[in-house]
């Protein structure tokens, strides 16, 4: 059973790293899953205070992620199309990852800032350079703690 736990937890792990970077996926909340399969079922004994920490840096991350883009968007002078843009670029740029998801980021930012927006050519590249900024700050934080949780989770399994 400590077997099959482990390895559920580890695949939660893995599966939370991956939906830390594409969309559609609860990255941080999954790995935190992995986390708590092993405090209930574990082989090693976990504290509870390592399990609630990291929950509410999972709520605080999975928080931060929708307001960050929204702020640098709003603080280079973006609207609601340039946050919409990117994320129907990052959807659509997942055909040809990772570059893709990059460049669709902003370009659909871009694109939609000058078509919808009615921004002139400079006003929609400073928001999409916002939106991709928040963007990536929101996944590069994602990442990073589901990458940490992924190593809780491998020394408690062993």
């Amino acid at each position: 059973m400590e077997t099959v736990i482990v390895i559920l937890a580890i695949l939660a792990g893995v599966i939370g790293i991956t939906g830390s970077i594409l969309p559609g996926l609860p990255g941080t909340p999954i790995s935190w899953v992995g986390l708590l399969l092993l405090y209930i079922w574990g082989p090693e004994e976990m504290q509870m205070k390592t399990l609630v920490i990291w929950g509410i840096v999972t709520i605080v991350v999975s928080v931060v992620d929708y307001v960050v883009p929204m702020y640098f968007t709003k603080m280079t002078g973006g609207s609601r199309y340039a946050e919409r843009g990117a994320m129907a670029g990052l959807i659509i740029g997942i055909i040809f990852t990772p570059v893709g998801m990059i460049l669709g980021s902003f370009l659909g930012a871009f694109l939609s800032e000058l078509y919808w927006g009615k921004k002139s050519g400079g006003e929609a590249l400073k928001a999409a350079v916002g939106s991709f900024l928040g963007f990536i700050t929101g996944t590069g934080l994602k990442t990073i703690v589901s990458c940490i949780i992924m190593w809780k989770i491998i020394i408690f399994s062993f």
